[in-house]
């Protein structure tokens, strides 16, 4: 079909699988094929963690999806999303796009026809120390489990969820990765990845590298 990986899903099936326990299936992306999985936002209420994932490749990447408790507090001080407490905004599947604000700073996120064409070169940095104080564990802005090992972003434009192709400029390293998250709040960042993503790109230690980021079509 040509067009960006998008997460139309089978959020219906998900609420069956939800009650029968654990979930875990592959989807391998083709060429010439799209894949579709669920939305986060519309189950996050109805499963605990360790109850639900989804597991799904992109070539040589693979994506373990899970379901954060909604108690679990989250990556960032999101104040509302669409104009309701985060978590609400999540509950009610409202988050891919809609406006949200941070420290009193409104941002608007991109269409989804806007985030096909979208390509930058700027400056990545990394996150996944700071939460590793929280006890328990910590969520995404789409509702997701937060874990630093896994290829995972921020951003602050993207619909949520995104796959974005993330390449350093300083040594040719790229990788697919899943946006599921909003950040970096700091001013000439343009992606927040997660520290093992930083760490595949061979920039953990410098903190920071200049990169090519552009969303993931199919042919």
């Amino acid at each position: 079909m040509g067009k960006l990986i998008l997460f139309a899903g089978i959020s219906g099936i998900c609420f069956l699988l939800a009650s029968c326990g654990f979930f875990h299936t592959s989807y391998d992306i083709a060429k010439g094929t799209a894949v579709a999985t669920y939305k986060t936002a519309k189950i996050a209420t109805n499963v605990t963690v360790g109850t639900f994932k989804v597991a799904y490749k992109i070539g040589k990447y693979t994506f373990d999806v899970v379901v954060a408790p909604m108690d679990w507090p989250m990556t960032h001080d999101i104040d509302s999303i669409d104009g309701m407490s985060p978590k609400e905004a999540i509950q009610k599947g409202r988050v891919k796009n809609s406006p949200y604000v941070v420290k009193g700073k409104r941002y608007v996120p991109m269409s989804v026809e806007e985030a096909l064409h979208y390509s930058e070169t700027g400056f990545a940095s990394w996150y996944g120390k700071e939460t590793q104080r929280q006890k328990g564990g910590t969520m995404t802005a789409n509702g997701e489990a937060f874990d630093p090992k896994k290829p995972t972003a921020a951003h602050k434009y993207l619909p949520l969820p995104m796959h974005v192709r993330v390449k350093n400029l300083d040594n040719g390293k790229s990788i697919i990765v899943r946006v599921n998250d909003r950040g970096p709040f700091v001013k000439d960042r343009i992606i927040d990845v997660s520290s093992g993503v930083a760490k595949h790109l061979g920039f953990y230690r410098q903190g920071l590298a200049k990169v090519k980021i552009e969303t993931v079509q199919l042919d």
